[in-house]
């Protein structure tokens, strides 16, 4: 029986492509500036979908590329109201223990959680920051389960991305739950794959 529900933020609660452009204008305008048009395009996609540092990893940034971006980016807020996905309202009132563990630039990721109004959803809330710390959500898994004496089988982490929460879970062996609205992913090693809520819910009934 599950115990806990471990939530990732960006795409799994709420759509990024609903505040990114917006939000991310004055780092897509250096980026344009100091990118080929493809190289370019190609990093702003990615970006709504891992972590910053990795992209700039991917794409080999120079170091004052890098610098220059991350600057910016700890200077963003979300000042505008968010919507969650409307499936992810079904999930509001579940009677189990709910954290949420998203990964990104602290300040940004709570302006997002504010405008979202979902503070109360969680019994807990983390933000890895890679540009504050080298903790990793597999180390946010570990703690939760620790401080609150959960067995992995008790949990189930939640998220959009194969490569970063449901990869973390998957080690630890503490099953999946990929969310898909948009079918971007045919194979995965999740343990369930929906793109809906509807289906967790079935999960914990």
């Amino acid at each position: 029986m599950k115990k806990a529900l471990i939530f990732d933020l960006d795409n799994t609660v709420y759509p990024v492509a609903a505040i990114g452009a917006q939000l991310f204008a004055p780092v897509h305008a250096l980026l344009e500036q100091k990118l080929d048009s493809d190289t370019y395009a190609r990093v702003r996609e990615d970006v709504t979908r891992m972590p910053f540092q990795k992209v700039a990893k991917i794409y080999a940034f120079t170091e004052d590329l890098k610098q220059d971006s991350l600057q910016l980016l700890r200077e963003l807020r979300c000042d505008e109201a968010i919507e969650p996905y409307e499936d992810y309202l079904q999930t509001k009132d579940l009677k189990i223990d709910k954290f949420l563990v998203t990964i990104g630039f602290t300040e940004l990721q709570w302006s997002k959680v504010k405008q979202l109004q979902i503070e109360n959803d969680f019994k807990e809330i983390y933000i890895v920051d890679p540009d504050k710390s080298a903790i990793t959500k597999k180390d946010i898994f570990q703690q939760i389960k620790e401080k609150y004496n959960y067995t992995y089988d008790e949990m189930l982490v939640i998220g959009d991305d194969p490569e970063s929460e449901i990869a973390a879970a998957t080690v630890l062996g503490i099953d999946t739950y990929l969310y898909d609205p948009d079918n971007r992913h045919s194979a995965t090693k999740a343990i369930y794959h929906s793109d809906s809520f509807t289906g967790l819910l079935d999960i914990l009934d």
